[in-house]
């Protein structure tokens, strides 16, 4: 099957249903942000830091863990082989270290192996990495959409996902997980897509002082 572009795959989900159509017309063309780290550990690394902290926190501590190992290079060996005091001292957090040293660990010693990853299907990629410590499938989702460019990805469990679909359709409440899943259906093979403008949706509403549905 051909790549298809971003541009196109929105083109595709606004011609199923207008309310995204309008959206698109007030949010403008998808753009997914650029992956955060160095390679594929490194991206993982750097999800691991990003999750439940404000953006410019998060940055903050993953700039000063990534300036531990500026001589180097980041890698799985590199960070087994840093003392954990001088990594907590760089602001991580006792779960988000046991979880990048157990990414390492599990990287370095083959039990999960990155090289191919690219390869596997989106749930075998899920499966491979949802066995590291802190690291879920919504975590796997992510990288799935942002370092893989997947473009059927439909993480129904961030909750930003739900109120944007929510605000879209002018819903009463937002919806559960479980009752947004089948609605991702009409959307494949873009479901990316579909969740990328929920988020913007939940962005913009913030930016013109209204509120998302209630769960």
């Amino acid at each position: 099957m051909p790549r298809v572009s971003l541009s196109a795959a929105a083109a595709e989900v606004a011609g199923r249903d207008p309310a995204f159509a309008a959206l698109m017309e007030r949010a403008g063309p998808i753009r997914l942000r650029a992956p955060r780290g160095d390679g594929y550990f490194g991206d993982l690394v750097s999800s691991v830091m990003y999750q439940q902290l404000a953006g410019a926190a998060a940055a903050a501590i993953h700039g000063r863990f990534l300036a531990l190992f500026e001589e180097e290079g980041l890698s799985p060996e590199a960070v087994l082989a840093m003392p954990e005091e001088r990594i907590r001292a760089a602001g991580v957090s006792r779960p988000k270290l046991a979880s990048i040293r157990d990414l390492a660990a599990r990287v370095a010693d083959g039990t999960v192996p990155l090289e191919g990853i690219s390869r596997l299907p989106d749930d075998e990629v899920v499966a491979r990495l949802s066995v590291v410590r802190g690291i879920g499938r919504w975590t796997a989702e992510m990288f799935l959409i942002f370092t893989l460019r997947r473009l059927d990805v439909w993480p129904v469990d961030d909750l930003g996902v739900r109120s944007g679909f929510a605000l879209i359709h002018g819903l009463a409440r937002t919806p559960s997980a479980r009752e947004l899943e089948p609605e991702g259906d009409r959307f494949r093979p873009y479901r990316t897509v579909v969740a990328w403008y929920c988020w913007r949706a939940v962005h913009l509403s913030r930016e013109e002082g209204r509120s998302p549905r209630r769960a």
